[in-house]
């Protein structure tokens, strides 16, 4: 079976032989892995240390660390993307900043969709 990509043909055989196994992916990302998941540790213990009351998104940041363990049959990259989304059709009739909150507030305060829900 011929494979074609771009201006290569390969055999089916010598694509599969190309393709990285799951231990050369290992030894390529671990380390970077590693020191993410260490980081976003060190910034949950961060906001547990400080007193007063969080907001939408440690909620947000909460729900997409559930989605990234329970993708269901999505790609884990998919479902963080999907839960920290605002999934609204409706445009808000005036904005009141320039950028993102970055999660959904599901309240509807005006905060998270800079009126009704990022």
């Amino acid at each position: 079976m011929e494979i074609e990509f771009g201006v290569w043909n390969l055999q089916f055989e010598t694509y599969l032989r190309l393709m990285p196994s799951k231990e050369d992916i290992l030894d390529l990302y671990f380390m970077d892995a590693r020191h993410k998941l260490i980081d976003i540790a060190a910034f949950l213990d961060r906001v547990d240390r400080h007193e007063g009351s969080a907001d939408f998104r440690l909620d947000g940041f909460h729900d997409a660390l559930a989605a990234m363990q329970n993708p269901g049959n999505v790609p884990r990259a998919q479902a963080v993307l999907e839960a920290l989304s605002d999934h609204s059709t409706e445009p808000i009739p005036k904005a009141t900043i320039q950028g993102a909150f970055g999660a959904v507030n599901h309240q509807g305060t005006g905060v998270g969709r800079q009126e009704s829900g990022n």
